[in-house]
Protein backbone atom coordinates (compact mmCIF):
# COMPACT_ATOMS: atom_id res chain seq x y z
CA UNK A 1 0.00 0.00 0.00
CA UNK A 2 1.18 3.48 -0.77
CA UNK A 3 0.72 6.52 1.42
CA UNK A 4 1.33 8.85 -1.50
CA UNK A 5 -1.53 10.78 -3.08
CA UNK A 6 -2.25 10.42 -6.77
CA UNK A 7 -1.44 13.42 -8.93
CA UNK A 8 -5.01 14.10 -9.96
CA UNK A 9 -8.49 13.31 -8.74
CA UNK A 10 -11.87 13.79 -10.46
CA UNK A 11 -14.41 16.37 -9.47
CA UNK A 12 -17.18 15.11 -7.21
CA UNK A 13 -20.53 14.34 -8.69
CA UNK A 14 -23.87 15.53 -7.34
CA UNK A 15 -26.96 13.38 -7.45
CA UNK A 16 -30.34 12.50 -6.13
CA UNK A 17 -31.49 9.83 -3.77
CA UNK A 18 -31.22 6.33 -5.27
CA UNK A 19 -34.08 3.89 -5.35
CA UNK A 20 -33.76 0.71 -3.34
CA UNK A 21 -31.39 -1.53 -5.22
CA UNK A 22 -29.12 -4.50 -4.87
CA UNK A 23 -25.54 -4.60 -6.11
CA UNK A 24 -24.43 -7.71 -7.95
CA UNK A 25 -21.20 -8.50 -9.74
CA UNK A 26 -21.22 -7.78 -13.46
CA UNK A 27 -18.58 -7.68 -16.19
CA UNK A 28 -20.40 -4.63 -17.57
CA UNK A 29 -19.76 -2.61 -14.39
CA UNK A 30 -18.30 0.85 -15.04
CA UNK A 31 -14.60 1.57 -15.10
CA UNK A 32 -13.95 3.61 -11.96
CA UNK A 33 -10.33 4.47 -12.74
CA UNK A 34 -9.50 7.94 -11.44
CA UNK A 35 -12.28 7.86 -8.85
CA UNK A 36 -11.66 7.64 -5.11
CA UNK A 37 -13.72 6.53 -2.14
CA UNK A 38 -12.83 7.04 1.53
CA UNK A 39 -13.90 4.33 3.98
CA UNK A 40 -13.93 5.20 7.70
CA UNK A 41 -13.96 2.47 10.35
CA UNK A 42 -13.65 2.33 14.13
CA UNK A 43 -11.40 -0.68 14.84
CA UNK A 44 -9.18 -3.04 12.85
CA UNK A 45 -11.42 -5.94 11.68
CA UNK A 46 -14.53 -3.75 11.20
CA UNK A 47 -13.49 -3.13 7.61
CA UNK A 48 -13.36 -6.87 6.97
CA UNK A 49 -16.67 -7.66 8.68
CA UNK A 50 -18.85 -4.87 7.31
CA UNK A 51 -17.43 -3.53 4.01
CA UNK A 52 -14.83 -5.98 2.67
CA UNK A 53 -16.72 -7.08 -0.44
CA UNK A 54 -17.58 -3.48 -1.27
CA UNK A 55 -13.95 -2.41 -0.98
CA UNK A 56 -12.72 -5.32 -3.07
CA UNK A 57 -15.25 -4.59 -5.81
CA UNK A 58 -14.39 -0.91 -5.89
CA UNK A 59 -10.69 -1.71 -6.18
CA UNK A 60 -11.31 -4.30 -8.89
CA UNK A 61 -13.30 -1.72 -10.88
CA UNK A 62 -10.33 0.67 -10.74
CA UNK A 63 -11.35 2.98 -7.88
CA UNK A 64 -8.78 4.20 -5.39
CA UNK A 65 -9.86 2.87 -1.98
CA UNK A 66 -8.62 4.89 1.00
CA UNK A 67 -9.15 3.23 4.38
CA UNK A 68 -9.18 5.50 7.43
CA UNK A 69 -8.97 3.71 10.79
CA UNK A 70 -10.04 5.73 13.80
CA UNK A 71 -8.48 3.61 16.58
CA UNK A 72 -5.95 0.86 17.03
CA UNK A 73 -8.43 -1.48 18.68
CA UNK A 74 -6.24 -1.60 21.78
CA UNK A 75 -8.96 -3.10 23.99
CA UNK A 76 -9.84 -6.02 21.76
CA UNK A 77 -9.66 -9.35 23.58
CA UNK A 78 -6.84 -11.50 22.23
CA UNK A 79 -7.54 -15.06 21.12
CA UNK A 80 -3.85 -15.95 21.56
CA UNK A 81 -1.24 -14.67 24.04
CA UNK A 82 1.03 -11.87 22.90
CA UNK A 83 4.54 -12.86 21.92
CA UNK A 84 7.47 -11.40 23.89
CA UNK A 85 7.83 -7.74 22.96
CA UNK A 86 4.55 -7.69 21.05
CA UNK A 87 1.81 -5.16 21.84
CA UNK A 88 -1.89 -5.38 21.12
CA UNK A 89 -1.59 -2.23 19.01
CA UNK A 90 1.30 -3.64 16.99
CA UNK A 91 -0.42 -6.96 16.45
CA UNK A 92 -3.66 -5.39 15.33
CA UNK A 93 -1.91 -2.94 13.01
CA UNK A 94 -0.10 -5.82 11.30
CA UNK A 95 -3.40 -7.64 10.88
CA UNK A 96 -5.01 -4.50 9.50
CA UNK A 97 -2.26 -4.00 6.95
CA UNK A 98 -2.60 -7.60 5.79
CA UNK A 99 -6.38 -7.32 5.44
CA UNK A 100 -6.13 -3.97 3.66
CA UNK A 101 -3.79 -5.46 1.06
CA UNK A 102 -6.21 -8.32 0.45
CA UNK A 103 -9.01 -5.81 -0.13
CA UNK A 104 -7.11 -3.65 -2.61
CA UNK A 105 -6.64 -0.63 -0.35
CA UNK A 106 -4.42 2.02 -1.95
CA UNK A 107 -3.81 4.12 1.14
CA UNK A 108 -4.22 3.44 4.86
CA UNK A 109 -4.67 6.42 7.19
CA UNK A 110 -4.58 6.09 10.99
CA UNK A 111 -6.39 8.77 12.98
CA UNK A 112 -4.51 7.68 16.11
CA UNK A 113 -7.32 7.69 18.65
CA UNK A 114 -7.61 5.03 21.35
CA UNK A 115 -10.23 2.29 21.58
CA UNK A 116 -12.92 3.51 23.99
CA UNK A 117 -14.21 0.08 24.94
CA UNK A 118 -17.86 -0.72 25.41
CA UNK A 119 -20.49 1.64 26.77
CA UNK A 120 -19.93 2.36 30.46
CA UNK A 121 -16.33 1.14 30.57
CA UNK A 122 -13.87 3.40 32.44
CA UNK A 123 -11.64 3.27 29.36
CA UNK A 124 -14.04 5.65 27.62
CA UNK A 125 -12.70 8.40 29.91
CA UNK A 126 -9.13 8.01 28.63
CA UNK A 127 -8.01 11.37 27.17
CA UNK A 128 -7.21 9.73 23.81
CA UNK A 129 -10.38 7.64 23.64
CA UNK A 130 -12.26 8.13 20.38
CA UNK A 131 -15.52 8.65 22.25
CA UNK A 132 -13.96 11.67 23.99
CA UNK A 133 -12.55 13.21 20.84
CA UNK A 134 -14.06 16.37 19.42
CA UNK A 135 -16.20 15.45 16.47
CA UNK A 136 -15.49 18.70 14.63
CA UNK A 137 -11.71 18.29 14.85
CA UNK A 138 -11.75 14.67 13.78
CA UNK A 139 -14.19 15.45 10.97
CA UNK A 140 -11.82 18.16 9.71
CA UNK A 141 -9.00 15.62 9.62
CA UNK A 142 -11.19 13.23 7.64
CA UNK A 143 -12.28 16.08 5.36
CA UNK A 144 -8.63 16.81 4.62
CA UNK A 145 -8.22 13.23 3.42
CA UNK A 146 -11.39 13.44 1.32
CA UNK A 147 -10.27 16.71 -0.25
CA UNK A 148 -6.71 15.54 -0.87
CA UNK A 149 -8.01 12.44 -2.63
CA UNK A 150 -10.79 14.33 -4.40
CA UNK A 151 -13.03 11.51 -3.26
CA UNK A 152 -16.67 11.75 -4.25
CA UNK A 153 -17.91 9.17 -1.73
CA UNK A 154 -17.33 8.43 1.95
CA UNK A 155 -18.45 5.28 3.77
CA UNK A 156 -19.04 5.24 7.52
CA UNK A 157 -21.74 3.83 9.88
CA UNK A 158 -25.42 4.42 10.53
CA UNK A 159 -26.46 6.74 13.35
CA UNK A 160 -26.49 3.94 15.93
CA UNK A 161 -23.01 2.82 14.96
CA UNK A 162 -24.70 -0.37 13.71
CA UNK A 163 -25.00 -1.79 17.23
CA UNK A 164 -24.36 1.07 19.65
CA UNK A 165 -20.62 0.78 20.35
CA UNK A 166 -19.41 4.26 21.43
CA UNK A 167 -16.60 4.25 18.86
CA UNK A 168 -18.99 3.24 16.08
CA UNK A 169 -21.37 6.03 17.00
CA UNK A 170 -18.41 8.43 16.94
CA UNK A 171 -17.48 7.18 13.47
CA UNK A 172 -20.99 7.95 12.24
CA UNK A 173 -20.79 11.50 13.57
CA UNK A 174 -17.32 12.09 12.19
CA UNK A 175 -18.17 10.64 8.79
CA UNK A 176 -21.47 12.48 8.46
CA UNK A 177 -19.91 15.83 9.38
CA UNK A 178 -16.93 15.33 7.06
CA UNK A 179 -19.30 14.49 4.20
CA UNK A 180 -21.23 17.69 4.89
CA UNK A 181 -17.99 19.70 5.01
CA UNK A 182 -16.75 18.39 1.67
CA UNK A 183 -19.90 17.65 -0.28
CA UNK A 184 -18.91 14.00 -0.63
CA UNK A 185 -21.69 11.46 -1.01
CA UNK A 186 -22.35 9.61 2.25
CA UNK A 187 -23.12 5.91 2.55
CA UNK A 188 -23.75 4.48 6.02
CA UNK A 189 -22.84 0.84 6.58
CA UNK A 190 -25.46 -1.10 8.52
CA UNK A 191 -26.79 -4.66 8.65
CA UNK A 192 -30.17 -6.15 7.83
CA UNK A 193 -31.30 -7.52 11.17
CA UNK A 194 -34.20 -9.41 9.60
CA UNK A 195 -31.79 -11.28 7.36
CA UNK A 196 -29.27 -11.99 10.14
CA UNK A 197 -31.83 -13.10 12.71
CA UNK A 198 -32.74 -15.83 10.28
CA UNK A 199 -29.14 -17.07 10.36
CA UNK A 200 -29.22 -18.21 13.99
CA UNK A 201 -26.77 -15.72 15.45
CA UNK A 202 -23.83 -16.76 13.30
CA UNK A 203 -22.76 -13.19 12.41
CA UNK A 204 -20.15 -11.67 14.73
CA UNK A 205 -22.43 -8.72 15.40
CA UNK A 206 -24.78 -10.98 17.34
CA UNK A 207 -22.22 -11.59 20.09
CA UNK A 208 -20.99 -7.98 19.92
CA UNK A 209 -24.51 -6.74 20.62
CA UNK A 210 -24.93 -9.11 23.56
CA UNK A 211 -27.22 -11.49 21.66
CA UNK A 212 -30.03 -8.95 21.96
CA UNK A 213 -30.82 -8.72 18.27
CA UNK A 214 -30.75 -4.95 18.71
CA UNK A 215 -28.62 -3.89 15.78
CA UNK A 216 -28.82 -2.56 12.26
CA UNK A 217 -32.08 -1.85 10.49
CA UNK A 218 -35.12 -3.72 9.29
CA UNK A 219 -34.70 -4.88 5.72
CA UNK A 220 -37.30 -2.53 4.30
CA UNK A 221 -35.35 0.48 5.62
CA UNK A 222 -32.17 -0.34 3.70
CA UNK A 223 -31.91 1.08 0.16
CA UNK A 224 -28.62 -0.49 -0.97
CA UNK A 225 -27.49 -4.09 -0.66
CA UNK A 226 -24.25 -5.43 -2.09
CA UNK A 227 -24.23 -9.16 -2.80
CA UNK A 228 -20.67 -10.40 -3.12
CA UNK A 229 -19.50 -12.56 -5.97
CA UNK A 230 -17.69 -15.76 -5.01
CA UNK A 231 -14.34 -14.05 -5.60
CA UNK A 232 -15.32 -11.06 -3.46
CA UNK A 233 -16.60 -13.38 -0.74
CA UNK A 234 -13.29 -15.24 -0.78
CA UNK A 235 -11.45 -11.94 -0.33
CA UNK A 236 -13.75 -11.06 2.56
CA UNK A 237 -13.15 -14.42 4.21
CA UNK A 238 -9.38 -13.99 3.84
CA UNK A 239 -9.50 -10.43 5.23
CA UNK A 240 -11.49 -11.59 8.25
CA UNK A 241 -9.08 -14.48 8.77
CA UNK A 242 -6.19 -11.99 8.71
CA UNK A 243 -7.57 -10.58 11.97
CA UNK A 244 -6.66 -13.80 13.76
CA UNK A 245 -6.33 -12.13 17.16
CA UNK A 246 -10.01 -11.18 17.04
CA UNK A 247 -11.82 -13.62 14.76
CA UNK A 248 -11.71 -17.34 15.48
CA UNK A 249 -11.23 -19.78 12.58
CA UNK A 250 -14.70 -21.20 13.19
CA UNK A 251 -16.23 -17.81 12.32
CA UNK A 252 -14.79 -17.85 8.81
CA UNK A 253 -15.02 -21.56 8.10
CA UNK A 254 -17.87 -23.78 7.12
CA UNK A 255 -20.62 -23.67 4.56
CA UNK A 256 -22.65 -21.12 6.51
CA UNK A 257 -20.16 -18.32 5.91
CA UNK A 258 -21.64 -17.37 2.55
CA UNK A 259 -25.21 -17.21 3.87
CA UNK A 260 -24.12 -14.98 6.75
CA UNK A 261 -21.54 -12.68 5.16
CA UNK A 262 -22.29 -12.49 1.44
CA UNK A 263 -24.38 -9.32 1.76
CA UNK A 264 -23.32 -5.81 2.83
CA UNK A 265 -25.87 -3.09 3.46
CA UNK A 266 -25.90 0.71 3.24
CA UNK A 267 -28.20 3.60 4.07
CA UNK A 268 -28.15 6.76 1.99
CA UNK A 269 -30.52 9.70 2.12
CA UNK A 270 -29.64 11.85 -0.87
CA UNK A 271 -26.51 10.52 -2.47
CA UNK A 272 -25.68 9.15 -5.88
CA UNK A 273 -22.12 7.99 -5.59
CA UNK A 274 -20.04 5.06 -6.67
CA UNK A 275 -22.19 2.42 -4.98
CA UNK A 276 -25.26 3.69 -6.77
CA UNK A 277 -23.44 3.56 -10.09
CA UNK A 278 -22.49 -0.04 -9.48
CA UNK A 279 -26.03 -0.83 -8.39
CA UNK A 280 -27.45 0.62 -11.59
CA UNK A 281 -25.27 -1.57 -13.79
CA UNK A 282 -27.24 -4.41 -15.38
CA UNK A 283 -26.12 -7.84 -14.28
Amino acid sequence: MSSALSASRPARTAASRPARTALTGSPAAPDLSGRAVVVLHAHPDDEAIFTAATMRRLADRGARVVLVMATGGELGEQLAPLRPGESVHGRRLAELEAAAELLGVSRLVLLGRRDSGMMGWPSARHPRALARGRTDRLARRLAEVIDAERADTVLHYDDRGIYGHPDHVAVHRIGALAAAMTGAVSYEATVDRDHLRGRGGTHLIDAASGHTGDYGRAGYEIPVRLSATDAELAAKRAAMAAHASQIAPAAVGGDGFADTYRHEWYLTSHARGILTELAATPS
